[in-house]
């Protein structure tokens, strides 16, 4: 792929991978969803990459990359990624296809459970390699074993192999919708840029570029602040909460397609609000998603009715690689930014009675979910952490004007980031 080639001749490149693909799964379906058509007045298209085989859209990349690496060289045996997310996944299943020898590389830190699964999809063909705390350390020690062993390295992102196989997203999505129903906005989920990259890419000069929102995590801006620079931005430090989609620089190759967007067309989602999707999403739809894969969704309540009202809209859901130990930090973040749950510090009477006194003041709705006596900061008072649930956030408003008029000394520290990481 160049940027010299037409968009007409990406297609025909796309096409033909997609093609190719079929070999390895079928369609990722591309549904209507009821749900939030309803909520939002609109027509709500769910493009359903958690479905694929590895459950993301990493896949794609991956066999399009090692297919054409094939074609070119035949006798190429030894293949080399460095992920500890889905591209690893991804990367495992295409070399088990193709039957050739893969060694992923991932920081000592992974969770066991994608470091299962990636063995489980690659099997007698997967090589897995624990290297450093960090991804960093990780992806240094796997190019140098690329070098060593000549082997090839299958980038995550920055590869014209990589964003044609991701683009066939959009190849299958052009075939899915009813005929004469085109999308009034496409939302896409960005990390590296493989993704939007590819779509873009295949629907420039079919689909104006205003229809296109791009979200990324707020601890991960680096395509919006690129954009706003006027070229790429190398982020100094991250939020890894959305590991999907927490990259600190947007790819060389995916900035060049990318470019053409302004920077406010790239809408950044709280990582909180994205606790608040997965949660919604699997108690009303039953979908798992991942946390990067809850982006998209999660700008369309950002949008709301009003700027979505009787629009066609198309979100891509990028993954569903979820770990459920991770549920209840989940749980508990989506609470948070819903406004039900809260932590407070108050200083409570050493006498009896006084936690009598206080449990009075809460209403029916209310309910504590943590106490924790945290010292003794004077002769007769006491310093108590106290973190509580309730049914709808204006119960709030009424329990800090009973705190008030009882005449209590206390503190809401739970978007206070310092304390509440040190206590909670």
């Amino acid at each position: 792929m160049s940027e010299k080639q037409s968009p007409d001749a990406f297609r025909v490149c796309a096409d033909l991978a997609l093609e190719e693909m079929r070999a390895l799964f079928g369609v990722t379906p591309l549904q209507l969803n009821d749900h939030l058509s309803a909520r939002y007045g609109a027509r709500i298209w769910l493009k359903r990459e958690d479905l694929s085989p590895v459950r993301s859209y990493k896949i794609r990349g991956a066999v399009n990359f090692i297919r054409k690496a094939l074609d070119a060289n035949p006798e190429q045996s030894l293949f080399i990624c460095a992920s500890a997310g889905n591209h690893a996944q991804g990367f495992a299943y295409v070399c088990r296809h193709f039957g050739r020898k893969g060694v992923v590389f991932m920081p000592v830190t992974t969770p066991q459970q994608k470091i299962d699964k990636t063995r489980m999809f690659g099997g007698e063909f997967i090589e897995i390699r624990l290297i450093g705390d960090f991804f960093d350390a990780c992806y240094s020690a796997a190019q140098e074993f690329a070098v060593e062993q000549d082997a090839l390295m299958a980038p995550p992102f920055d590869h014209d192999d990589i964003i044609e196989g991701q683009a066939t997203v959009a190849a299958e999505i052009a075939t899915q919708l009813p005929d004469g129903e085109t999308p009034d906005l496409i939302v896409l989920p960005v990390g590296g840029g493989g993704l939007s990259a590819g779509l873009a890419r295949y629907f420039e000069g079919l689909i104006d570029n205003d229809r296109f929102l791009l979200s990324e995590p707020e601890g991960a801006p680096s395509l919006r602040q690129s954009l706003a620079a006027g070229h790429r931005v190398k982020l100094a430090k991250i939020d890894n909460f959305v590991d999907g989609a927490a990259v600190a620089e947007i790819g060389v190759r995916n900035f060049e397609i990318l470019k053409r967007f302004r920077a406010d067309q790239v809408q950044i989602v709280p990582e909180n609000a994205i606790c608040l999707t997965m949660t919604t999403i699997l108690n009303t739809e039953g979908i798992v998603l991942e946390p990067a894969g809850a982006l998209s969704l999660t700008v369309l309540e950002a949008l709301g009715p009003d700027k979505l009202a009787g629009k066609t809209v198309i979100a891509v859901v990028s993954g569903g690689n979820f770990d459920f130990e991770r549920l209840p930090d989940v749980k508990e973040r989506a609470m948070r930014y819903a406004g039900t749950k809260k932590y407070f510090v108050l200083r409570l009477a050493q006498r009896p009675g006084a936690l009598k006194d206080f449990l009075d003041l809460l209403g029916p709705d209310d309910d504590i979910a943590r106490f924790e006596y945290l010292k003794k900061s004077a002769r007769n008072f006491g310093s108590i952490l106290i973190g509580i649930e309730t049914k709808a956030p204006e119960n709030f408003l009424r329990l800090t004007e009973a705190f008030d008029q009882a005449g209590l000394n206390y503190q809401d520290i739970t978007d206070n980031e310092i304390l509440s990481n040190l206590i909670i």
